[in-house]
């Protein structure tokens, strides 16, 4: 009702036309109260890319319901055993005036509650961006367990087939559609992170400020103190990395390492961050009736999503060994 899901989304989706830096100030409240709300899946990776390349038919069509929260959209990025997300294994082949589709995609987010999923598949003259319909006949939706218990699932496109109003875009297009995808969404993550590590920090120093142990609070021993500001120093690394990134796109420069360098602080700090937490609590650190634990778990899901410390330094390493000395 506040207008919040579509604040990113063009006035022509019925959304508030406002930018990237607004988006993740929004997904950095979701990660703060670790909201169990699909506003990554649905607006990120499916609303706005349907707004900014789509036609005025597929805008109204699904951008404008996802915008004012009637419907819920998702992407399919994802694919096992695939790092490149916009050379996808999954095929689209010509069916008439439509397209057949085969393929599976995993980890896909919202995938159960969703109607309406953003494929990227290969096809003879390029990759290629469909909006499918996840009821669709050969459309399998099997629910996936995740560290954060989401509503993730694993799709298997068995000859789907979908109609030439369902193609995103052009096929010579695709591939500059779903790296598009990928930065907002690896973005909207670090945003997400941000919240999540911030509010668990807080939450532990409250706690060590009022657990006794010893007749002194908990706060007050070194190794404690230390701890906090170790990761007090991550938190403020993962915000100033998504905030440098999330201003160069907002700017329309070109920020791809930017976008990789905020996933690689928010993969390492977020765990650096979530550890401690949990540490400090002790017991009540993995207790399930006790809140700190879904901000660990918030936390793993998204250092691995999209890419986890390890793939960020490969592609920053690869981007650098490329540039002429």
């Amino acid at each position: 009702a506040a207008g919040l899901l579509g604040i990113a989304v063009p006035s022509i989706a019925g959304g508030q036309d406002l930018g990237i830096v607004e988006q993740c100030l929004v997904l950095e409240e979701v990660g703060r109260a670790v909201a169990p709300v699909p506003v990554l899946a649905s607006i990120v990776t499916g609303a706005l890319p349907v707004a900014a390349f789509g036609t005025p038919e597929q805008v109204e069509r699904w951008a404008r319901p996802a915008a004012d929260g009637s419907a819920i959209l998702t992407g399919a990025l994802v694919e096992p055993l695939n790092p490149d997300y916009a050379r996808p294994v999954t095929t689209a082949t010509r069916d008439g005036d439509g397209w057949r589709i085969q393929g599976s995609k995993t980890c896909v987010p919202a995938a159960t509650v969703a109607s309406d999923v953003l494929i990227p598949a290969a096809t003879p003259e390029g990759t290629a961006v469909f909006v499918v319909d996840l009821g669709a006949a050969g459309m399998t939706v099997s629910p996936q367990h995740t560290t954060n218990r989401d509503t993730e699932a694993m799709l298997t496109l068995d000859d789907v087939t979908v109609g030439p109003d369902r193609l995103l875009g052009t096929p010579d297009h695709g591939a500059d559609i779903v790296d598009w995808i990928v930065e907002r969404a690896t973005l909207g993550l670090c945003a997400m992170q941000l919240g999540v590590t911030e509010e668990a920090l807080r939450r532990t120093a409250d706690y060590a400020k009022a657990r006794v142990q010893f007749e002194r609070p908990i706060a007050t021993f070194q190794a404690v103190g230390h701890r906090c500001a170790d990761a007090y120093i991550d938190v403020e690394g993962i915000r100033l990395t998504l905030w440098q990134a999330a201003w160069l796109l907002s700017a329309g420069l070109p920020a791809t390492m930017e976008v990789e360098v905020a996933k690689l602080w928010a993969a390492d700090g977020g765990h650096r961050v979530a550890h401690a937490a949990v540490h400090i609590h002790g017991g009540m650190g993995v207790a399930t009736d006790y809140p700190i634990h879904r901000y660990f778990l918030a936390a793993k899901q998204i250092e691995f999503a999209l890419g986890g410390g390890t793939e960020q330094r490969l592609r920053i390493g690869a981007r650098l060994a490329a540039q002429p000395a």
